[in-house]
């Protein structure tokens, strides 16, 4: 029988009350009082130099209020970048400026050239029309490999060209790599693209500036995965705010998917132009703004050799990447290709030499950063597809090539310099096998063949690192912001509880699982306890969610405080019994004296800490509130195991996902309701970008794809029901709750899955085909098709 509350139980998502009611509070239902709305006036062409701009009839116009241009940001602090990446020969990235509103020159579509604050959107949007621009249109870099050659384009001036860096990892390794692929029995090689997308959560960015002169403080309402982090940035590095005078919050937000971790300019114009206009100013994307300035991402060309020995172990791997940056380095951009990506490239593998080259390079396109996964999902694909490829060469089962080679002793360190600490590769299999009914799949196939489709199966195996840590090993990486988290526990004179959280959940259901947390650890009902977030005037630092960090970090600072609580509260309920301190046990809501019937209830050792009538004061201070911050010791290391079916109707091209099924060990499950339903969303987005997502432009810079006309999304009709297990646990073994992360694993493993699946498909029908690109559309697979007959 499943637990009906606490640690492991399936609570229904409390928060989803308000969201399925319309009572939710998000960025764009927060309205300030006298509020103005600002419209950006963006480029439409994707590189070129600003002659000038006339913004003098515009500001003529029916309720303008003030123009806004890069000349007013002249003496104001560019966006940061928070990560610097140092290449393979000991020298420091190239760190271009970024410019809350274009300076000179523009760099991509999208980029913000003025910004029009008037009473009404309407007014504002008029008044754009009316501004006069010079710009001479440049030539366009979009194709990466061209973005490298002499002669090209520069996107930046002042650069010495477009290569951000030239990573390579571990270099040590690079010579005995070469070695090793050079003598194998055999090497696999394939070249692929991991594409560029737009996350496209269902709540666009918004912004709500708000300045007090009453007391010179700033108040920004945003759309954040990460109110402190935006605090600190904006604060410190662009608008030169202390930070006690600027409170930065994040209501209720509708989805993220990493690109709601970032600092946008968005967000720095409205605080800056809220003080200068001294009214709110606000600001809501348009889904076609969100095309063009929200933060993309993917975007890798990768090419990826295996060497495997007479045996089929396989020895060596080595890739090398080229990673698109855009036009500009937003927040966590250069970690993404580089100790996100290369440090997972051992998978689930024993292979004992790696090295992995990373060129970063600067385009004329939007920013990319980290999207569901964040260079875990590049990884996984890459090596995924080659170890298919490289058993369909080699004539072996597929299963039994991945099998064969497992990692099986932990911990392990890997050659790329990450130690998993614990995992059973073979258990997540062999669950993987019991529940994907694989000795049926002959007959499924043979049933799709009597209606002219082509089945194929496909496998894959995964690993993430998640909480990326310690801060201090980070740091040494280039991170230039910590990465521990915080939560203060705030028992009330009656028992209820107040848990501020650093992390903010927007879906991941915080609210639920936390409280699940606090009440297992007290023997209370999840009820009395409320969770606080978003709000850096109430909250403690911290530093947000992404990354699967939220239990693994955030919720090991709850653990914390919450033994801190304990700690306390059994002195008091020692005076109270009249015991010795150690004596005090803590079950269900009682606190008693060990081997004995005495006993004092919950509420009553709360109330003692406020009303002191029963203890000395020189002993214990009154109140029972604490304060912890967590910093990890390691990364947790989620892994499962996927496989999926899909049917090729080969007369199209048409690609339909019939199966999928997944077997996930993420170590000790807080609520399983919410892990299935963090998977099944995972999955609908690698789905997504397996046959159907592709941000495209052309080759003037131009956005190809900038709706929904032209972006195919996954729709219910696109994904079967899938079949998700999480039994196979082992529990992580440095943090206190032995939790793994979950919220990006699905995005990580199906689409290799995919992938595979359709390689096998077209296979079974004698069309030799090695390797299709995402998105295999129904013309690319039809394509492929004809390409081999």
């Amino acid at each position: 029988m499943p637990k009906d509350s606490g640690i492991g139980a399936p609570s229904k998502r409390r928060e989803d009350v308000r969201f399925l009611t319309g009572a939710g509070n998000y960025t764009d239902d927060i309205n300030v009082h006298g509020q103005a709305y600002v419209h950006f006036l963006r480029s439409d062409v994707a590189h070129g130099t600003i002659n000038s701009i006339n913004t003098d009839a515009a500001a003529a116009m029916s309720g303008v209020i003030r123009i806004f241009t890069g000349v007013d940001f002249e003496g104001v602090g560019g966006l940061p970048c928070g990560w610097q990446v140092t290449d393979r020969f000991g020298e420091a990235m190239q760190e271009p400026g970024h410019p809350v509103l274009a300076q000179g020159k523009v760099r991509h579509v999208g980029d913000p050239i003025a910004a029009i604050v008037a009473d009404s959107l309407e007014e504002a949007r008029n008044a754009a029309e009316a501004i006069e621009l010079d710009i001479t249109e440049l030539p366009a870099v979009v194709d990466m490999k061209a973005a490298l050659e002499d002669g090209a384009t520069k996107v930046h001036d002042d650069l010495t060209s477009n290569l951000c860096y030239d990573w390579g990892f571990v270099e040590d390794n690079r010579d005995a790599v070469d070695d090793a692929i050079k003598n194998a029995a055999h090497v696999t090689t394939l070249e692929l693209v991991n594409q560029r997308l737009v996350a496209n959560p269902m709540e666009p960015r918004v912004a709500v500036g708000d300045y007090s002169r009453a007391n010179d403080e700033s108040t920004l309402y945003t759309t954040s995965q990460n109110p402190h982090v935006i605090r600190l940035l904006m604060g410190a590095f662009v608008l030169g705010i202390p930070e006690h005078k600027l409170r930065v919050v994040a209501p209720d937000v509708g989805g993220g998917f990493g690109t709601k971790i970032f600092h946008y300019a968005e967000e720095a114009f409205c605080t800056f132009a809220a003080k200068a206009c001294n009214r709110p100013v606000k600001w809501t994307a348009s889904r076609s703004e969100a095309f063009m300035s929200d933060a993309h991402g993917r975007d890798h060309v990768t090419k990826i050799e295996l060497a495997l020995d007479v045996d089929n172990n396989f020895t060596a791997l080595r890739t090398e990447t080229y990673a698109n940056m855009g036009a500009y380095l937003s927040t966590f951009a250069p970690s993404v290709p580089t100790w996100l990506h290369g440090t997972l490239m051992a998978g689930n593998y024993k292979t004992p030499l790696i090295y992995v080259n990373v060129k970063a390079v600067f385009t004329n396109t939007v920013p990319v950063d980290a999207y569901r996964g964040a260079g875990r999902p590049e990884a996984t694909f890459q090596l995924e597809r080659v170890v298919d490829k490289a058993a369909r060469e080699l004539g072996v089962d597929p299963i039994a090539l991945r099998r064969q080679n497992f990692i099986t002793e932990f911990p392990y360190a890997t050659p790329v310099a990450v130690e998993y600490d614990t995992g059973d590769y073979e258990a997540t299999m062999v669950k993987l096998e019991e529940i994907a009914d694989i000795s049926g799949f002959a007959a499924r196939r043979a049933e799709s063949e009597k209606h002219g489709k082509l089945r194929g199966f496909g496998v894959n195996c995964y690993i993430e690192a998640c909480g990326i840590a310690p801060s201090n090993l980070v740091g040494q990486l280039g991170a230039r912001a910590g990465l521990y988290d915080a939560a203060t526990v705030r028992v009330n004179a009656t028992g209820s509880i107040s848990v501020m959280v650093g992390a903010h959940s927007h879906g991941q259901g915080h609210e639920t699982s936390f409280p699940q947390v606090v009440a297992e650890m007290l023997g209370i009902d999840e009820g009395m306890i409320d969770i606080v977030h978003g709000d850096s005037s109430k909250i403690p630092f911290g530093m947000g969610t992404y990354g699967s960090r939220s239990i693994a970090v955030c919720g090991s600072a709850m653990v914390r405080a919450t033994e801190k609580i304990i700690a306390k509260a059994k002195k008091i309920a020692a005076h109270l019994l009249e015991a010795a301190e150690a004596d005090i046990e803590l079950k269900d809501g009682q606190f008693s004296v060990a081997g004995t019937d005495k006993s004092v209830a919950w509420g009553d050792v709360t109330l003692a800490a406020y009303v002191p009538h029963n203890y000395p004061l020189e002993d214990i201070e009154p109140g029972l509130e604490e304060t912890a911050f967590y910093d990890p010791a390691n990364f947790t290391y989620p892994a499962g195991a996927y496989a999926c079916e899909v049917e090729v109707d080969p007369e199209t091209g048409q690609v339909t996902v019939d199966r999928f099924v997944a077997a996930d060990d993420f170590g000790n499950i807080i609520n399983p309701m919410i892990v299935s339903g963090q998977v099944h969303g995972g999955l609908a987005q690698g789905i997504g970008q397996a046959l159907l997502e592709n941000c495209a432009y052309d080759e003037n810079g131009q956005l190809l794809s900038a709706s929904y006309m032209d972006y195919a999304m996954p729709r219910a009709d696109d994904v079967p029901f899938y079949e998700v297990d999480h039994s196979a646990q082992t529990p992580c073994t440095h943090n206190p709750l032995g939790v793994k992360g979950c919220g990006e694993a699905g995005a990580i493993g199906s689409p290799p899955t995919i992938i595979n699946a359709v390689i096998d498909a077209l296979h079974s029908g004698g069309y030799d085909v090695t390797h299709i690109d995402m998105p295999a559309s129904p013309s690319r697979v039809w394509a492929a098709m004809n390409a081999v007959k």
